[in-house]
C-alpha cells in the first residue's frame, strides 16, 4: 500500500499539475489581458517539459538508481511551483511552467520504471491498474479543488497547493521509498550508450507500435483537457465549479474503467482488452464530434466525452505493460521514451484546439476524433502480438 501510495503519487504529478488550474484558464486570460491561445502555452510549455524532463531522467535512473534523479526532480518541481504563484506576466508563467515539468517528469517517468523493477508479465499490468485507482484520483479532485479554490483564492492560491503536494511527495520519497533498482542491474549513462539504447527502442517495431499507440490516444485526452475548460465554460455555459464537477466524473470513469481492466487482466490477453478499449474510445470521439456539429444538446456531447475518456483506465496500462515488457534492462529509458511520445504527441494537441478559434466545441472534438483514429490505425498496422513476436524469435533462432 505505501508503494501504491507514493508511486501513484508520483504518476500523478502530470494530471494534477495540469487538471488543478484549468478551471482558472478564462479568468488568467483576463489578469494578464493575454489571448484564450497565448494562456493555453502554459499547458504546451508544460507538456514540452515534461517530454524534455523524461528523456534525462530515464537514463540517469538506470545508471544512479532511482531514487537520486527523483529527489532531485522533486526539488526542481517545488521550485518551479513556487516560481510560477509568484509569476508577474504571462511570459514568467510560462518559463516557471517549464521548470516545474522538468521536476514532474522525473516523478512520471521513475515511477514507471520503478513498476517495470518491481513487476514482470500480468502482474506489472495489474500494478498499472492499480495505480490507476491513485492516479485517477488526480483528475477528479484536481478541477474540484480548483474550482473551490477559486472561490475563495486567485489562481496563483492554485500553484501554493501544488508547491504543498510537491513537498509531501519529496518527504514520502526521502523516508519511505526504498531503491528498487539493485547496483548490479544498473549501467553507466554514456552519451553514446543512451543514443544507442534509444535508436534500439525506436527500431523496434513491438516497443514503438505500443508506443505511438498509447501517444496518440494520450493526445486525444489532451486536446479534451487543453479544451473543454473553454468548451464547457464559454459555449456551453457552465460555472467553474459545474465544469469541475463534470471534468471529476470523467475521472471517475478513468478510475472505474481501470478497476474493470486489473479484473480482466489474466482472464483476457492484454492485447484483446487494448483492442476493445481503443475501439469503444474511436467509436465515442466520433459520436461527440458529430454532437459538437450538430449541436445537440449538452448530454448528447457529455456521454459519449465520458466513455471515450474513461478508455484511459483500459488503454493506458495495456499499452504500458506490452511496450515495457521486453526492456527489463532498460526500464528507465524504455519508460522515458514511452513517456515522451506521450507527451510530444499530447503537446500537438493543443494548438490544434486553438486554431479553431472560441465559440464552439468542434475544434476540440474533432481532434479528439482524429486522434483517436489514428490510435486505433497505430495498433492495427504497427504493433504485433506476443505469440507472433515469440514465433519470429523462434524462427529466426533456428
Amino acid at each position: 500500500m505505501r508503494r501504491l501510495l507514493i508511486l501513484g503519487g508520483l504518476s500523478a504529478f502530470g494530471p494534477l499539475s495540469i487538471d488543478m488550474y484549468l478551471p482558472a484558464l478564462p479568468r488568467m486570460a483576463g489578469d494578464f489581458q493575454a489571448s484564450d491561445t497565448t494562456v493555453q502555452l502554459t499547458l504546451t510549455a508544460f507538456v514540452v517539459g515534461l517530454a524534455v524532463g523524461q528523456i534525462i531522467a530515464g537514463p540517469l535512473s538506470d545508471s544512479f538508481g532511482r531514487r537520486p534523479p527523483l529527489l532531485v526532480g522533486l526539488g526542481l518541481y517545488i521550485a518551479g511551483s513556487v516560481a510560477a504563484a509568484a509569476s508577474p506576466g504571462v511570459e514568467l508563467l510560462i518559463a516557471a511552467r517549464s521548470v516545474q515539468a522538468l521536476g514532474a517528469a522525473a516523478g512520471i517517468v521513475i515511477a514507471r520504471a520503478a513498476v517495470r523493477d518491481l513487476y514482470t508479465g500480468t502482474a506489472m499490468t495489474k500494478f498499472f491498474s492499480l495505480l490507476l485507482l491513485v492516479n485517477g484520483l488526480a483528475p477528479i479532485l484536481a478541477p474540484v479543488l480548483g474550482g473551490q479554490l477559486l472561490t475563495f483564492t486567485s489562481w496563483r492560491g492554485v500553484f501554493v497547493v501544488l508547491t504543498g503536494f510537491g513537498a509531501l511527495l519529496l518527504g514520502a520519497v526521502a523516508f519511505a521509498l526504498p531503491e528498487p533498482l539493485p547496483v548490479e542491474r544498473r549501467h553507466p549513462a554514456r552519451l553514446g550508450g543512451v543514443l544507442r539504447t534509444y535508436g534500439r527502442l525506436l527500431t523496434d517495431r513491438t516497443f514503438l507500435g505500443y508506443a505511438l499507440t498509447a501517444g496518440l490516444n494520450f493526445a486525444a485526452l489532451f486536446a479534451y483537457i487543453s479544451g473543454s475548460s473553454f468548451a464547457l465554460q464559454d459555449v456551453y455555459r457552465l460555472s467553474p465549479q459545474e465544469y469541475s464537477v463534470v471534468f471529476g466524473l470523467n475521472g471517475v470513469g478513468i478510475v472505474l474503467a481501470g478497476q474493470l481492466n486489473g479484473w480482466l487482466v489474466g482472464r483476457l490477453p492484454e492485447r484483446t482488452l487494448l483492442r476493445a478499449g481503443l475501439t469503444v474510445s474511436t467509436i465515442s470521439g466520433l459520436i461527440t464530434l458529430a454532437a459538437a456539429v450538430l449541436r445537440l444538446p449538452l448530454p448528447a456531447l457529455l456521454i459519449p466525452l465520458l466513455l471515450m475518456v474513461s478508455c484511459i483506465g483500459i488503454i493506458s496500462p495495456n499499452a504500458s505493460s506490452l511496450a515495457l515488457a521486453g526492456h527489463a534492462r532498460t526500464a528507465g529509458s524504455a519508460s522515458a521514451l514511452l513517456g515522451v511520445l506521450q507527451f510530444a504527441i499530447g503537446g500537438i494537441a493543443t494548438p490544434l484546439v486553438g486554431l479553431g478559434g472560441s465559440g464552439t466545441a468542434v475544434p476540440m472534438t474533432a481532434t479528439m476524433a482524429g486522434f483517436g483514429v489514428l490510435a486505433l490505425l497505430s495498433f492495427a498496422t504497427l504493433t504485433v502480438s506476443p505469440s507472433r513476436r515469440d514465433s519470429r524469435s523462434a524462427a529466426g533462432r533456428r
